[in-house]
């Protein structure tokens, strides 16, 4: 994309284990111009997941001065640990001209809404209850009174998908990459988004009817 042109930014949620990250990842290889914003957390990396790539892990106390100091264009409190997306590094992506795609659940997204950034949200369903809960026992990262617990937050996150402009079921990883990456192609594809082009081409036209140039 061009640069002379801010980037859009995307918000993607979805209740725990639904695949949000996953998907994510998969519209950010596949389409050009499009990044993924890195979250600053407090919570210590899981296996494999490492610093700088996965999330900013940093230190509660830095989080807190961080969020005081206010960095973060939406931080949240989820199961007990902090995590938030810092304004500098968003903005410098967007005035580049780059698509950003923040990964991030109800909450941050309420708060960047109120901050009063016009994001464009994309909320993932999974296709059942039974499909979620299977997720997240086979991810073997929690205990069932955990599990349990997201379970509910699911409820009440899936009752906030009216709050998003897009809904995509995730019964299927190839499937549910390709609607995505469709919502972002469609949205760059919009008139306002095109109107630099469209006054470009326009001024081309009317050199050319003044022979001021134009194709042989």
């Amino acid at each position: 994309m061009s640069s002379e042109v801010r980037g859009l930014l995307f918000i993607l949620s979805a209740p725990s284990g639904a695949g949000k990250t996953t998907v994510a990842r998969g519209v950010a290889a596949g389409t050009p111009g499009v990044v993924l914003s890195r979250s600053y957390t407090s919570r210590q990396p899981r296996g494999g997941e490492r610093d700088g790539v996965d999330y900013h892990f940093v230190a509660r106390d830095a989080f807190t001065r961080m969020r005081d100091e206010g960095e973060f264009l939406e931080w949240a409190e989820v199961f007990g640990e902090l995590y938030g997306t810092r304004r500098p590094d968003t903005d410098r992506l967007l005035a580049a001209g780059r698509d950003v795609v923040l990964v991030i659940d109800v909450q941050g997204a309420a708060k960047v809404r109120e901050r009063g950034a016009r994001p464009i949200g994309i909320f993932l369903l999974p296709p059942s209850i039974d499909v979620l809960e299977s997720r997240l026992r086979g991810r073997s990262q929690d205990t069932p009174e955990a599990i349990r617990r997201r379970l509910e937050i699911a409820r009440l996150e899936i009752e906030a998908c009216g709050d998003y402009d897009y809904v995509v079921v995730n019964d299927g990883l190839d499937a549910c990459v390709d609607e995505v990456r469709g919502v972002v192609l469609a949205e760059r594809a919009r008139a306002a988004r095109r109107r630099p082009l469209v006054t470009a081409l326009l001024d081309e036209f009317g050199r050319h009817g003044r022979g001021e140039g134009g194709p042989a």
